[in-house]
């Protein structure tokens, strides 16, 4: 099974625009796929249905030994696609997450989502690396990175990268898969020259080629529930993610 992070610094960068639409490209290959919804805000599980609210979920798990799998999985309208989401949050939610012992919950969720078959894990995190997402980025095999093509926020992920490494002091096996571009406007040069300073500063195996861009289309999936690819105009933006899919693929498993 291929575990993957979903992480950035700070909020409003694309996490769960790209945690679900990059789940529903796996799914769409034939993976039986787990998305983890580990945002006390739980955005996730509210892009995909509005009931998750009222729903246990990855918190309760956390929280409860007798939280089962089984009894915070919800099935999606896409057969090989399923969530888990946030649930009724805790502790977690002020950053609380992170000691010595406590990473030991999320390593045996993740035992348990492997032992029911899935291929793929994707799990959406809280921004920053402390609390639950510090606990998340011990335990899974890689890290995407997200990042909004605009000035400001590029000129953060040199310092973001740097903690990632210091994460890897903790799980020498996480995986930095790069920087992910998100909210990509070509026609605005601003938001070109900001994508293409990024790329300029870091070394080529840490920026994905993949990027994505900003579309209204992404606003009418969230509102029906939908992954983009789904609707039929979102056929654009689906291609995007399955190239993102096979150079994760590519990195992870070399093929």
């Amino acid at each position: 099974m291929i575990t993957i992070g979903i992480s950035s610094q700070k909020g409003g960068v694309g996490k769960t625009t790209v945690s679900i639409n990059l789940a529903y490209a796996f799914a769409r290959s034939g993976r039986k796929v787990l998305v983890i919804d580990a945002d006390p805000q739980g955005s996730v599980g509210l892009s995909l249905t509005r009931k998750t609210r009222k729903l246990k979920g990855f918190f309760d798990y956390l929280n409860d030994p007798k939280t089962t799998l089984e009894s915070v999985v919800v099935p999606t309208r896409i057969e090989t696609l399923c969530l888990v989401p946030a649930g009724q949050g805790s502790d977690y939610d002020m950053g609380f997450g992170y000691d010595s012992d406590s990473s030991s919950g999320v390593q045996s969720f993740l035992v348990d989502v492997e032992k029911a078959g899935y291929d793929v894990c994707i799990v959406d995190t809280a921004a920053g690396l402390f609390g639950i997402t510090r606990d998340v980025l011990v335990e899974v095999d890689a890290v995407l990175v997200p990042q909004q093509s605009e000035p400001l926020g590029i000129r953060s992920m040199p310092k973001m990268l740097e903690a990632l490494k210091k994460v890897r002091l903790l799980n020498p096996r996480l995986h930095i898969l790069g920087v992910l571009l998100t909210m990509v406007q070509r026609n605005l040069r601003e938001s070109v020259e900001a994508g293409e300073g990024l790329r300029s500063v870091l070394p080529k195996k840490l920026v994905m080629d993949a990027e994505i861009p900003r579309e209204d289309i992404f606003v009418k999936a969230s509102a029906r529930g939908l992954p983009v690819g789904v609707l039929k105009s979102g056929t654009a933006v689906l291609e995007e993610f399955d190239a993102l899919r096979k150079e994760i693929e590519k990195k992870l498993l070399g093929s």
